[in-house]
């Protein structure tokens, strides 16, 4: 008689790191299929004659999705459990890209890559990331969370290069299968090792000893995600995260994994070349948002976003004099870009934590997120329309790098006040 997968495992390992390797897997090819369109941009407009501002659309609604998912992710995923709405979410992502290759018009992209592919990359962005170490783990947990999100903001930029490459030799519908087949690969491998919780195979969360009964929640998942922003929206925690989290995504997807390429082909730098560029922010970032996480466990969340948006917003006020120094210049802005991509979301998630309680932080979290995009995608649009007004990315370079000193200075009183009103403890099934 075969002897299931996690009772082989459980002796040796603890299968809350088997959860975690197949979760980072999906969020490293889910959201390099969700930055697929930056490397599509330069072909779209050699081909159909799209201008950047048109494609941008498609691409900010691709981003707004990917955040505005996020809540109601979480909620469908209480609801109707991980593996179930992980497979579903890879599904969608391999039939929209897949659909891609056959495009010829810009509705089509806006409803292809824009609704299908946000939709189904925000199931698994970064609140899979936040659920999963929340129920896994009780101890490491934020250096868990640093190595997830580190794999959604890596999966954006290491594979681009490889898509670049395909891209120019094989045609931009060849990326849009290839992304479709790799992440229809995933499909079998979530389905056979992704367990729920920990409670469903007997065992309690890494660094318990006490098994932690599954919950039993009836409740409409949209009901619950908009019970969570209507206890958001009354504090004021929420609104500085939030506010923080919109200057994040305006100032890493929306801008410099949307724009990056055509800038450095603006510059005569090759989209090969640009794209490399990203490739080694996506390495830097695996390992700054990874030290990121172990410094949540460790130091005051507060100090570390201050400094994190303080350090991103310099480095984008130097981006458009590095240009000058050519692809040294640009490797220095990748490298220290890089390290602070996104490690934000670690001490973000931790805040939400103590605001709205443990319980509660993937859902809050999503909320926040939600903002991240909404910030991502008014930069992703904004960022196209100033460089087709001006044929210069200067401006919008500039206004991200200030607006992360206005970031790093709010986030310096999130929890300074207590909440007129008692933290929701928890959110009642």
């Amino acid at each position: 008689m075969s002897v299931p997968i996690e009772t082989r495992l459980a002796p040796r390992m603890h299968y809350a790191w088997i959860v975690a390797a197949v979760t980072f897997l999906v969020l490293l090819v889910g959201a390099g299929v969700r930055a697929t369109p930056s490397v599509l941009i330069v072909p779209w407009e050699r081909e159909f004659g799209w201008t950047a501002a048109t494609i941008g659309v498609g691409i900010a609604l691709n981003i707004f999705l990917y955040g505005m998912i996020g809540p109601f992710a979480v909620a469908i995923i209480e609801r109707f459990g991980l593996r179930r709405s992980v497979c579903g979410a890879l599904l969608i992502l391999a039939v929209g890209t897949a659909a891609t290759s056959l495009m010829t018009a810009p509705w089509q992209m806006v409803l292809l890559w824009g609704i299908v592919v946000g939709s189904g990359s925000g199931m698994v962005a970064n609140v899979l990331g936040a659920t999963v170490a929340g129920r896994w783990f009780a101890k490491r947990r934020g250096l868990v969370l640093g190595m997830l999100t580190a794999s959604s903001a890596t999966g954006q930029l290491v594979f681009l290069p490889m898509l670049a490459s395909l891209a120019v030799g094989q045609g931009w519908r060849s990326v849009s299968l290839v992304v479709a087949a790799a992440t229809l690969v995933l499909i079998p491998v979530a389905a056979l090792l992704l367990r729920d919780r920990p409670a469903d195979l007997g065992l309690p969360r890494y660094g318990e000893t006490a098994v932690t009964p599954t919950p039993v929640l009836t409740e409409n998942p949209a009901r619950r995600a908009l019970r969570g922003l209507q206890v958001g929206l009354r504090s004021r925690d929420f609104w500085l995260l939030a506010g923080t989290f919109f200057i994040c995504g305006a100032s890493t997807n929306g801008l410099i994994g949307t724009h990056l390429i055509p800038a450095c082909i603006d510059h005569g730098i090759a989209e090969v070349t640009a794209a490399g560029l990203l490739a080694l922010m996506g390495i830097c970032d695996l390992i700054g948002t990874t030290a990121s996480g172990w410094l949540t466990d460790r130091f005051d969340s507060r100090k570390l976003l201050a400094w994190y948006y303080g350090l991103r917003g310099l480095s984008l006020i130097f981006l458009p004099y590095s240009f000058d120094y050519s692809f040294y210049g640009l490797s220095l802005f990748a490298v220290f870009y890089g390290l602070d991509w996104i490690a934000t979301v670690p001490p973000t998630v931790q805040l939400a934590g103590k605001s709205f309680g443990e319980e509660n932080a993937a859902l809050m979290f999503g909320w926040i997120a939600a903002a991240h995009q909404i910030g991502a995608a008014s930069a992703a649009w904004l960022a196209g329309y100033v460089r087709t007004d001006t044929g210069s990315y200067l401006g919008a370079f500039v206004s991200a790098g200030l607006l992360c000193l206005v970031a790093a200075l709010m986030a310096s009183f999130v929890g300074r006040r207590e909440p007129r009103e008692p933290a929701l403890r928890p959110l009642p099934a």
